[in-house]
């Protein structure tokens, strides 16, 4: 197989015509309809989508979406030849190739020139400052190297199978031969690329996201309050909890913060975290969460979270805030660390990394909450973000909740792959955007979206709730795989808030340009993308426990007074 489209043998062995080229000038040797659609590709990739992108990561995007272009018309070309099907001398001439060289040149040039427009509008959109230039140079050389990267694997890939038939043809027909060879190399690339380099570079990222879950942050100070986790009178050492464990213990607010934000009275709430390294199996660390628990009073308060943290461990800050301040304070919180992997990685490489510890968790803090008197036990709810939110979901079944269920759980930037998400999204109701759906009567479950925007039920809210928190632009919840062959559901008119009104849906592109959307979710502004803001998890944690005493007023001042830069 070549990505080329000169005019050699089929790869099973057929004679070879006259003027087949071979050596570099083989491998040089480009296709004037895959290099069209390669630059229409590329152009298309300049297009905004959900995430601004910097240079170098719009040059990455740019470079794979030309391979893509041009690996399409260099597969028809080579099933063509499979086929025997009589080739087009036409596109030989070196004139077309000429013609199409220069107006690819000038297609790229013009969609260059024009990327700094569209990125400012999806910046603007955003609340983000203007860019003076898209770092025009730098999109194209790096586009350039990747894509000569991808260039020279694919035609490895060809030499490989070319080289693979020649040794089998003899004992089977050419074309059977053909296709085995081509079943062997992709099983041969893909053991090598799965078993040696994502497994290397997942070890890689593993060892650098150990090594700054270790380091220390002087904002992160040990307490000395005993009912503090990594205390002195703790079951929990300090270092054990990590750098998240530890920047999740020591964050505000605490009680007088609680109590000078509501004028009310508060209690100081109770935080418990444990660290991947405080024990080595999933289940040892949920009994140590446990027992840190029982031992701090936890289920003497009104309100318990299990909250299941994402694949760093991290705790979102802005979630934990709005919950403490809501309850005033009287709510314990539990997180128990399963990897340091960035949730992203883990989504599209293992999704599901982590489940056995948040099983293990949940069993362990359900099951003693269960055996508690019905009136003395705390309200029970689950909470998650991104990596979080899918393992939260899927911490336990059906079975195991139904004859004494849990209160409710608040689920923020749900996976795409999130199954009770997925669900209700695909089946909600008739009329409503699937960025911002109705599901059934909205007695159970519930989507929230910026600025506290909800469907409307036509149901009062049950004793078990399950509410979903999502921006319209967040890329790790609307990241759809389809988008390769259709135009994904939440770009139908009109789109959510934070999307671009024409963001334009190309074929292939608009996944690839989705997949790097995901990757860079967290670049923008809290409020947008994938970092969810105080107001928004107020307006969430309000709604989900249904917490007294709070009037509009009093809710748009605990938000003014979070805005003016209180913990």
């Amino acid at each position: 197989m070549t990505l080329g489209s000169g005019t050699g043998a089929s790869a099973g062995g057929a004679p070879k015509p006259a003027g087949r080229r071979t050596g570099v000038a083989g491998w040089l040797n480009f296709s004037p309809p895959a290099l069209i659609l390669g630059t229409l590709f590329f152009a298309a990739s300049l297009t905004p989508s959900l995430v601004p992108r910097p240079p170098v990561v719009q040059g990455a995007l740019g470079g794979f979406s030309f391979a893509a272009g041009y690996g399409i018309v260099a597969a028809i070309h080579w099933f063509g030849r499979w086929l025997e099907l009589p080739r087009l001398r036409l596109l030989d001439r070196p004139s077309l190739i000429l013609a199409a060289t220069v107006a690819c040149t000038a297609a790229a040039g013009l969609a260059l020139w024009w990327s700094a427009g569209w990125q400012n509008r999806l910046r603007d959109l955003m609340g983000m400052e203007p860019i003076d230039n898209a770092g025009r140079a730098t999109v194209l050389a790096v586009a350039v190297v990747v894509f000569a990267v991808l260039l020279v694997l694919a035609r490895l890939f060809g030499v490989t199978i070319r080289a693979l038939s020649r040794r089998i043809e003899g004992r089977l027909p050419r074309r059977v031969a053909l296709l085995v060879s081509v079943v062997l190399t992709a099983f041969l690339f893909w053991s090598i690329g799965n078993g040696v380099l994502v497994r290397g570079a997942m070890h890689a990222a593993d060892a650098s996201f150990r090594a700054l879950d270790g380091t220390f942050e002087e904002t992160s100070l040990q307490p000395t309050d005993p009912l503090k986790a990594g205390s002195p009178g703790s079951r929990l050492s300090w270092e054990g909890l990590g750098r998240t464990g530890r920047a999740m213990v020591a964050a505000g607010p605490d009680r007088a913060g609680i109590e000078a934000a509501t004028g009310r009275p508060a209690l100081e709430p109770l935080r418990v975290y444990v660290g991947l390294n405080s024990a080595d199996e999933p289940e040892a660390r949920a009994e140590l969460a446990l027992a840190e628990l029982i031992r701090i009073g936890a289920f003497d308060r009104s309100t318990l979270v299990i909250v299941t943290p994402t694949g760093t461990g991290w705790v979102d800050p802005e979630s934990q805030s709005a919950l403490e301040y809501v309850l005033g304070g009287d709510v314990a919180t539990v997180a128990v660390q399963y990897s340091y992997l960035a949730s992203w990685i883990a989504v599209l490489a293992e999704p599901e990394y982590g489940l056995e510890a948040a099983r293990a968790v949940f069993a362990s803090v359900y099951g003693y909450w269960r055996d508690l008197p019905r009136e003395a036990r705390p309200r029970l709810y689950l909470h998650g973000l991104s990596l979080g939110s899918y393992n939260s979901d899927l911490s336990h079944d059906l079975h195991q909740v139904v004859s004494d269920p849990y209160h409710g759980a608040l689920w923020s930037g749900p996976p795409f792959n999130s199954p009770t998400w997925s669900e209700a999204t695909r089946n909600r109701n008739p009329g409503t955007p699937a960025w911002l759906p109705a599901f059934r009567d909205g007695s159970v479950i519930r989507f929230m979206g910026a600025g506290g925007a909800q469907p409307a039920a036509t149901a009062s809210w049950g004793s078990f709730r399950i509410l979903y928190l999502q921006y319209a632009n967040d890329a790790v919840t609307f990241y759809d795989p389809v988008s390769l062959w259709r135009r994904p559901d939440w770009l139908t008119p009109p789109v959510g808030p934070g999307v671009l009104p024409d963001f334009a849906w190309f074929p292939v592109v608009t996944f690839l340009q989705l997949t790097f959307d995901m990757m860079t979710a967290v670049a923008p502004p809290l409020g947008q993308g994938h970092r969810y803001a105080f107001p928004d998890y107020a307006d969430a944690w309000l709604a989900l426990t249904g917490a007294p005493g709070w009037t509009p007023e009093a809710v748009a001042a605990l938000k003014a007074h979070r805005a003016g830069g209180s913990s």
